[in-house]
């Protein structure tokens, strides 16, 4: 069902951190016009967060209303708390978003089994397609394959967002699940090799600031063209590399900040990119050729 290169999208925001609307809408015509498969709206790189959970849903409800059915939207409402991801996941479904991603619960570090409930209530509780997240890095808690071919089972969780950069275990969920279960990457400097596994595209944060390029290698490894994949993913790799130089998506902002696209803001505790750092940022966008030279 989710197949592609998907962006992350991050959350514009005005220099005081309320959200900015018009740069939302900017943002959302700009991935149309770039070709990008989907948007997933308020994931980790839309500062979910540091969003009340009003600001969440709105932020996912304007990001559908502006899409016009041109682009599907993905609503990111995971949480630590099951009962609060399906309030999340309800009110998205309400909202008209084609799918949403769910994070493994953070902080709270359930137990397999535990894992596996939550995302079956989820699930069971909300009809929409659902694609599980799991980012041991963020949450300190790993859903395990095991569990996650588990929950290929279940008729609408219908894919994962694998960060772990372990291909191995790329491979085997690919390999224990359903030709219609979609195993997508969530690093960019390791999604061609996750392709090459049998995966289905990428959640990418990179696609931010150079959607067109990223959709390039996604196509081309979708289409079994993998010199041209190859070729295109090492033009990319010193941009993917800096949108990690601190916590995304403080990269990913700044670079966008550059490109004219949105506004300052940022959230506390995030912060604006280090100023030490920001030299080596501009220069991978004109290495992709984002910026001029």
């Amino acid at each position: 069902m989710f197949e592609g290169s998907i962006v992350a999208l991050v959350t514009p925001m005005h220099q005081d951190g309320s959200v900015d609307y018009s740069a939302l809408k900017r943002l959302v015509e700009f991935h149309v016009e770039n070709e990008t498969s989907a948007i997933v709206s308020v994931g980790t790189t839309g500062e979910s967060a540091t969003l009340s959970p009003h600001e969440h849903i709105e932020v996912i409800a304007r990001t559908v209303e502006y899409a016009a059915g041109r682009i599907p939207v993905i609503g990111g409402t995971g949480g630590n708390a099951t009962s609060e991801a399906i309030e999340l996941t309800r009110q998205s479904a309400q909202v008209g978003v084609a799918g949403c991603l769910i994070v493994v619960p953070y902080y709270n570090k359930p137990t397999q089994e535990g894992l596996y409930l939550h995302f079956k209530a989820i699930a069971e509780a909300v009809a929409i397609p659902q694609i599980l997240y799991n980012v041991p890095s963020r949450t300190a808690c790993d859903l395990s394959n095991s569990v996650a071919i588990r929950l290929s089972q279940i008729d609408n969780i219908v894919g994962i967002k694998d960060a772990t950069s372990d291909m191995d275990r790329a491979r085997e969920l690919v390999q224990a699940t359903a030709d219609d279960f979609a195993v997508l990457s969530g690093n960019d400097d390791t999604a061609l090799e996750l392709m090459r596994c049998g995966g289905s595209g990428v959640i990418s944060v990179t696609a931010n600031v150079a959607p067109r390029e990223v959709k390039q290698v996604i196509s081309a490894a979708l289409a079994g063209e993998w010199e041209q994949a190859t070729a295109f993913d090492a033009a990319l790799q010193d941009l993917h590399r800096v949108m990690f130089v601190e916590s995304n998506p403080i990269p990913a902002k700044w670079a966008l900040q550059q490109l004219g696209l949105i506004g300052p803001g940022i959230r506390l505790p995030m912060t604006a990119l280090s100023q030490n750092l920001q030299a080596g940022v501009r220069q991978a966008l004109q290495q992709a050729g984002r910026l001029p030279v």
